[in-house]
């Protein structure tokens, strides 16, 4: 397996455009939610065997990073927990986010990074989570 670094490494080569940067700090983390929100809608554990599965594999690159995570995916589910609808507009800001997302790579003129491998769907959330590391000077 990577370590953390080789991942974040191998995702920032098609992240360096300011504007794909900025779309990513919101899409992101608006697609980690909305997929949690329509696994919710599926069933409620859905969304927590997949929170746990992530964690999983989270743990075995950073247990500070999976530390970060897990309290943010709870409050994505404790959200989720208290919204009375939730697949309709959790679809909408699916479908929303992904376009800001190809935007900000056509604008980086990259192919997102998990057109070569799908495990960067598990990397973005992580990368963003990383890069608050380094900014406070904190070791993952």
């Amino acid at each position: 397996m990577r370590a953390i670094d080789q991942w974040f490494d191998q995702y920032g080569e098609s992240h360096q455009n300011a504007v794909n940067k900025l779309l990513h700090w919101i899409c992101v983390p608006l697609i980690t939610f909305s997929v949690l929100g329509i696994l919710w809608a599926i069933d409620p554990w859905v969304s927590v065997i997949a929170v746990a599965a992530a964690m999983a594999f989270y743990t075995m690159l950073s247990w500070r990073i999976a530390a970060v995570m897990l309290v943010v995916s709870l409050l994505m589910l404790l959200t989720l927990w208290n919204m009375t609808v939730v697949f309709w507009p959790c679809v909408a800001i699916f479908v929303l986010a992904w376009i800001g997302q190809f935007i900000g790579h056509h604008l980086e003129g990259k192919k997102p990074s998990f057109f070569k491998d799908l495990q960067f769907l598990l990397i973005g959330p992580i990368w963003l989570v990383g890069a608050l590391f380094r900014t406070v000077g904190l070791r993952y």
